[in-house]
Order: structure tokens, then sequence, then C-alpha cells
């Protein structure tokens, strides 16, 4: 049996070498990769068979990273990031990560992992990474890992293997930073 820390070891791996993950979030499970390699987002988007017009979000481990590629937060977002509820806030622009993880406007979805797992992975890479749900595009979204779609399971590099017996069926709350400062909750 592999020990938690060759387990992560693996993980680093798999995105430290522009690959794609199969791993638990703090919401769902989740299709990762790094969030700075080009190769990794159209990975992701081939194995979504998503258009590659609709941006993928971003998983940073705490409100620090998260500043250092959308700058200052905003007073108005800190009850929400503060809270225990998974919240992603898409900023009108981000700096650092791959274009290709933008929305035509230039905006990204990002959250602050809850997950233990998630922050420890995204400090040891020292930058964001992918998270989208973990199936086919237009399909539904996995509540366990026995429900993704085994052309998900075999078309990244690496599975995480830990809390695949769990159901995970929340998703985060939405809401957007516009221009202006004001704040728009897409998904409650």
């Amino acid at each position: 049996m592999k020990t938690d820390t060759v387990l992560f070891s693996e993980a680093l791996l798999a995105l430290q070498q522009e690959g794609t993950l199969l791993y638990p979030t703090d919401t769902i499970w989740g299709i990762g990769g790094d969030a700075r390699s080009t190769t990794a987002v159209e990975k992701v988007y081939e194995l979504k068979q998503r258009e590659d017009s609709k941006a993928l979000i971003c998983l940073v481990a705490n409100r620090t990273m998260l500043e250092e590629y959308v700058g200052a937060v905003h007073p108005n977002l800190l009850l929400y990031l503060e809270e225990e509820r998974p919240t992603t806030v898409i900023y009108p622009k981000v700096k650092g990560i791959s274009p290709r993880l933008c929305a035509a406007n230039g905006s990204v979805g990002m959250r602050i992992a809850k997950d233990d797992f998630c922050q420890t992975l995204i400090e040891a890479l020292g930058a964001p990474i992918i998270s989208t749900s973990a199936n086919i595009s237009g399909q539904p979204s996995p509540t366990s890992f026995a429900t993704v779609d085994e052309a998900i399971k075999q078309g990244v590099d690496h599975v995480v293997q830990i809390r695949q017996q769990e159901r995970q069926n929340k998703a985060s709350r939405i809401i957007r930073l516009n221009e202006d400062n004001t704040i728009e909750i897409l998904r409650d």
C-alpha cells in the first residue's frame, strides 16, 4: 500500500510534468493541471471534450497566493472568501496563468481551496491548479469517484488514490467581481 507521502509525490510530479490529475477537491472530483501550463490546459479541454471558449477555474492555496494572481482582494469579497463554504470568484483580470484559461473577456474564476490535500499540493507546486468537474462536457458532474466516466479515468495522466469511497456533491458558490467592484452572485 502506498503511503500518503508517495501518493502526494506522484500527484505533484504529474503537475510538474504538465500532466493532468483526477483528484478530490473541496467540492466534487475534479480534473486538474498546472494553471500556468498551456499544455495542461489543452489536455483538460480535450479530455472533457469542451469548447475552449468556456473558461476553466483555478484553485489557489490561500489568500496570499490569490493576491499574487489577482492583486489586492477587494474588501467586498472578504466575507465570502472567509466563509467555510467554497466560493469561486470570477475576477476581471488575472496574471501569471495560461491565457487559455481565460474567458474571451480576460476573466478567470478562482477559488481558495478549503481541502487540506489540495492546499498542500498547490503550495508544493507554488502555483494555482486547474479545477474543473471530472466529467465529459454536458454530462452530469460526478458525485463520487465511482461515477467518474471511464474515459476520464483512463485519459488523465494520474489518478489521486485518496478518498475514493466518499460522496461529494456540493458545488461551489460562484460570484463575479465586476470592473466597478460590484459583486454579482451567479450560483448560490
